[in-house]
């Protein structure tokens, strides 16, 4: 279309609105028709032009069809007003959004009309009691565009409206429903507010608290008000860095400062969101300052004893390693000094467990008393302390140090009233020259101190190259067990395990003896140690699965089996087709069979070991972990793997009733048990005054003296014949 056509078109499409806006006009009186002849060639100019003016009109009702099918597809409400507040054109989506008004909506018609309209219909609520004044408001608005506003509409919708002056003087506006948008905010804002977590909404790009929810401010102790006025960083105890960098799904722990000044542990989980139009992160912050206390206080306990505070032999073997290799750079040596109390057994008998372990703390002080800071101290079992001396240059030093403390061991110690003199022996192994590696000087210094206590107690011995008597011992042993194994010569013996809730018998753990044609009945304490040094403890387990297998599928069907492993057997590689052959052949289901390990097991950090595990849970044998508490115990060994029980040592069960600080140690084991959703059991048991006192607590099951010895499997049927009560006197009827 030429430029003069469009001119031409658009006047008179100007001039068709404005005789559409403005009043009709009274028609001019005609004046007398006169007659004129025109020239035939003015006539054709005529219709030219009316040709030209008919196709102007149609080429611009076509450009207006564009528009409004191009507008008629977007998805949100778009209306061009003019300068007036005029109609011109609305899409169809303008219309469904204000349908209680639309049979308003004309070319030319006013919007104030039809807000009037609306207002008296009551479309919008807002409105109501306010009508003249929120009107007034909506057209500062209509013809003062700003910021963008919403309009609440009478069917609960919420519609944002954002409108723009044209150069004309006209006004163009666009509408988008945002009632969802709203339903979601309102409800992230309901779980915000109630959400018993403390939550903090910050802004992403300066950092600032934008909001908090009421947790928040009764955990940290400031107000909504100075909650604003900070930053993340001015919680933030010690990092520089910012909570919700790195992965968004993780939690990160941190330390954040209360308002009172004191510090708390955090796990912090973040999510970046959009808030009040800005780039946010809502942070998520769970206090863990009471569970990694508890972590502590189960750490400590599981590299230190129980009874004197001192470090177990694990936490021992750590230090030495580190001593060890710093003495490597240089010329010292150290020296390791391996002290047992001599006859301490006598102090039990004659006054009993609780003055034995009043001496046995008394005697830790002592020892710690004389040591230097540089110096480790350790307990190693009932009545053994290890010492390691840094800086030694002579045999002497060693020497000097071992009788200072035989002497300061021997004074009396006044215990409940009674004067208790106790005398030690002690072994002394150095290094380099009789090891440069812990273990091997541990064991150097107690044959040093097998010597002593054999020569004349009460003095000490320096580890010899000759001292083989106890190893020709050892050797002995040895030959005899593999004549044992292959003679099937051992038996399992089982103790019963009795649930402390009904005193029912629940199942069995399968105990080796080895009853020996010349020596007796022989300790598995003297002959499971030599058993696991040879390697012969693969043999040994494996004859007592199968056998212990066999037995326990005679038994009732609600009875198992429990079998200890050792960590050397899980290395042999065929422990997982073991127990599956052992299943298969004896009958007994899975579920009946239940593995117990120790925490050495899972030192050694194998991914072998745990696909193991998981793979024998997978079967439905039960796992346990044995003698918790003794050796290097750690919630990540928990945590890495899912146990189905957790058995007490003995040494926290002992005098349970009248140790407070044992039943501290027990009470927070079966709290942390029943956290896991773990049956735990309590060995050692010998007392009505501990079976009480577990039960108390909420221990599940309980194991010892009290009920029985381990017996043969002969005597296991009629025992499970007369279940009793172990809560009644009668209880006491199975105690060997």
């Amino acid at each position: 279309m030429s430029t003069k056509k469009r001119r031409t078109a658009g006047k008179l499409k100007q001039a068709a609105i404005v005789r559409f806006r403005g009043r009709p006009a009274k028609p001019a009186p005609k004046p007398p028709a006169k007659r004129e002849r025109r020239p035939p060639a003015a006539a054709s100019e005529i219709a030219r032009k009316h040709a030209e003016v008919d196709a102007a009109l149609a080429e611009a009702r076509k450009s207006h069809e564009r528009l409004r099918e191009a507008i008629d597809i977007l998805p949100q409400g778009v209306v061009f007003l003019d300068a007036e507040g005029r109609y011109i054109l609305w899409n169809k989506k303008y219309a469904e959004m204000y349908r209680r008004s639309s049979d308003l909506f004309k070319p030319g018609a006013r919007l104030e009309d039809t807000i009037r309209v609306g207002v008296t219909r009551g479309d919008y609520p807002e409105a109501i009691g306010r009508e003249e004044e929120w009107i007034a408001e909506r057209l500062k608005k209509l013809y003062q565009p700003g910021e963008r506003h919403e309009q609440t509409l009478a069917d609960g919708r919420v519609i944002l409206i954002d409108e723009r002056l044209t150069e004309d003087g006209g006004i163009i506006g666009l509408r988008v429903d945002i009632t969802e948008l709203k339903q979601r905010e309102a409800s992230f804002r309901l779980l915000f507010d109630s959400n018993p977590v403390p939550m903090i909404v910050c802004a992403l790009g300066d950092e600032h608290i934008l909001a908090v929810n009421d947790a928040a401010i009764q955990h940290y102790g400031y107000s909504r008000r100075e909650f604003e006025k900070l930053t993340i960083r001015s919680l933030q105890a010690f990092d520089a860095e910012l909570p919700w960098i790195g992965d968004e799904r993780a939690a990160r722990t941190w330390k954040h400062v209360r308002a009172d000044g004191t510090l708390i542990d955090l796990a912090i989980y973040s999510r970046q969101l959009v808030y009040g139009d800005r780039p946010a992160i809502l942070l998520a912050l769970m206090d863990t300052t009471e569970r990694k206390r508890a972590e502590a206080r189960l750490t400590f306990m599981a590299q230190h004893d129980g009874l004197t505070g001192l470090p177990n032999r694990n936490l021992l073997r750590q230090q030495m390693d580190d001593t060890l290799l710093r003495t490597r750079r240089n010329a010292e040596q150290v020296a390791v000094l391996v002290l047992g109390l001599d006859h301490f057994k006598a102090v039990n008998d004659t006054l009993g467990h609780g003055t034995g372990d009043k001496l046995l703390r008394g005697v830790g002080k002592r020892l710690r008393s004389m040591l230097r800071d540089d110096d480790a101290l350790a307990r190693l079992n009932s009545d053994e302390f290890a010492i390691v001396q840094s800086g030694v240059t002579r045999p002497e030093d060693a020497a000097f140090l071992a009788r200072r403390l035989l002497d300061a061991i021997g004074d009396p110690y006044l215990l409940d009233g009674h004067s208790v003199v106790i005398g030690a022996s002690i072994g002394i192994a150095m290094s380099p020259g009789d090891g440069d590696e812990s273990e091997k000087l541990l064991k150097n210094a107690d044959l040093a101190l097998s010597r002593a206590k054999n020569d004349s107690r009460g003095t000490f011995s320096f580890f010899e190259a000759g001292m083989d008597a106890r190893a020709q011992t050892r050797r002995k042993i040895e030959t005899e067990l593999r004549e044992a194994v292959q003679g099937d010569a051992l038996r399992p013996y089982y103790q019963p395990l009795v649930d402390l809730s009904n005193g029912r018998i629940t199942g069995f753990e399968a105990l080796v003896r080895w009853p020996h044609p010349e020596r007796g009945m022989i300790s598995p304490a003297e002959f499971i140690p030599v058993a696991e040094e040879t390697g012969l403890i693969n043999a040994v387990g494996g004859l007592m699965l199968r056998r212990a297998c066999t037995d326990a599928a005679q038994w009732p069907d609600d009875v198992h089996v429990a079998v200890n492993l050792s960590p050397l057997q899980f290395r042999l590689g065929n422990l997982l087709s073991l127990v599956t052959d052992t299943l298969k052949q004896s009958g007994l289901p899975a579920r009946r069979l239940e593995l117990e390990i120790t925490e050495t097991l899972l030192l050694e950090k194998s991914s072998e070991v745990l696909a193991t595990l998981h793979a024998l849970r997978a079967l439905g044998v039960r796992i346990s972990m044995d003698d918790f508490g003794t050796g290097y115990s750690s919630l990540s060994y928990l945590r890495s793997f899912p146990f189905d029980k957790i058995k007490i040592d003995q040494s926290f069960v002992r005098d349970l009733a009248a140790n407070p600080d044992a039943q501290a140690i027990v009470r927070s084991i079966i709290s942390l048990g029943k956290g896991l959703g773990v049956t735990i059991t309590a060995e050692g048991v010998e007392t009505e005054a501990e079976v009480n006192c577990l039960r108390n607590e909420g221990c599940h099951e309980g194991q010892g003296f009290l009920f029985s010895r381990a017996r043969p499997n002969a005597e296991i049927v009629s025992m499970l014949k007369t279940q009793g009560n172990w809560s009644s006197p009668a209880g006491a009827a199975l105690v060997a």
